[in-house]
């Protein structure tokens, strides 16, 4: 049986749904962030060096990082579901967004969500003032700007499709939900991403994602 390494509100959650779309048979072993420092616990580095999640363990193939995850489990069990068919140009969007997920949406939300914390961090109290000045020129000059680019060019990218591949929901999708999400808890979808928010709603009523909230427990990210 596959066992999902599972932290809670983290990029593990989409592993659960995908494995939901796929009506796979799991077990969850579940990981508690820290209340204070929001890290995963110590007890991770158990199954991975990096004390990260999500990991998977299937017999006895271990797989970190939620592309690698994503891409293993439709190569070994889709039968030709949730990906599209090789060669095409669908196939060639999918490849891009299973990247494009980690590798260029997620570094400013990170970033976004360390500088808005860092005013609030113990410090003298004199040092906060500096601290906020700081953190507030990054965030304005250098992470919204990204930010809203990203979030411009997302939108365009869903104008004339439902989902990121194509004309059909694919694994793509479940892999761009992270972003997406953490794009709505941190800077709001306004009336300008009219888009992604139908987009959103769509992959928020499917029966398989709600089954994984279910499976997985609270899901509040990037808060």
């Amino acid at each position: 049986m596959i066992s999902v390494h599972h932290l809670n509100n983290s990029r593990s959650q989409r592993v659960l749904w995908l494995l939901e779309e796929l009506g796979l048979d799991y077990e969850v072993i579940r990981y508690q962030r820290d209340a204070k420092t929001m890290l995963a616990p110590p007890e991770l580095r158990k199954v991975h060096p990096l004390g990260k999640s999500p990991v998977i363990t299937d017999g006895e193939v271990g797989v970190a990082e939620s592309g690698a995850i994503v891409e293993y489990l439709v190569d070994r069990y889709g039968k030709g579901r949730l990906k599209p068919a090789h060669g095409t140009p669908e196939q060639r969007r999918y490849n891009y967004w299973l990247h494009y997920a980690e590798g260029s949406a997620m570094p400013p939300l990170l970033m976004s969500l360390v500088f808005s914390r860092i005013p609030k961090q113990p410090m003298p109290f004199f040092a906060r003032p500096i601290a906020k000045a700081i953190a507030d020129k990054v965030l304005g000059t250098f992470i919204a700007p990204q930010l809203n680019q990203h979030r411009a060019f997302l939108e365009s990218e869903l104008e004339d499709r439902d989902w990121f591949a194509g004309a059909e929901f694919t694994a793509a999708d479940i892999q761009m939900s992270f972003p997406v999400e953490a794009f709505a808890a941190r800077g709001g979808l306004g009336g300008k991403q009219s888009h992604l928010s139908d987009w959103l709603a769509r992959i928020h009523a499917r029966p398989a994602y709600q089954r994984a909230l279910t499976r997985g427990g609270p899901y509040e990210l990037m808060r």
